[in-house]
């Protein structure tokens, strides 16, 4: 058995790149920021910031386009893809990493908008319930 299975909840870095392929499928394309609060050896509270490239098909790609904009923070779940490619410039292989989503759900947070769709329903599903009676105790892991 093996699992291939992302689930990010961050704020989008750019507005989401709508491209078309050959058959007519839209794809949008962005980026997706997480941080990461610490603590450093000398005490001293410190961010880490990570960037993850976010792709997306089919009518979620239309409705991500439409309504997600830069700053917005989203959840998103789907797999992780690696890929390469041959530079423009002929230089040598490159390497993407990224996140090919499969549900997305608006969340609130910056950049959020009145005009913004606030039914996850419309991006292809909800969050999981959270776990029954809210106590990390009885949490197996």
């Amino acid at each position: 058995m093996s699992v291939n299975k992302a689930i990010l909840v961050g704020n989008l870095g750019k507005d989401p790149e709508v491209r078309y392929l050959p058959s007519g499928q839209p794809v949008a394309s962005f980026s997706l920021a997480t941080s990461d609060n610490y603590t450093d050896r000398g005490g001293a509270r410190q961010e880490r910031t990570e960037w993850h490239n976010i792709v997306v098909f089919g009518k979620q790609a239309e409705l991500a386009s439409q309504y997600l904009k830069k700053g917005r923070q989203v959840y998103i779940e789907g797999r992780i893809s690696n890929r390469q490619y041959e530079a423009k410039d002929g230089s040598g292989k490159r390497y993407r990493s990224e996140i090919i989503a499969q549900r997305i759900q608006f969340l609130g947070g910056r950049g959020s908008g009145s005009s913004a769709v606030e039914d996850p329903s419309d991006m292809g599903g909800d969050l999981p319930p959270p776990p029954a009676g809210g106590d990390d105790e009885d949490i197996p892991f």
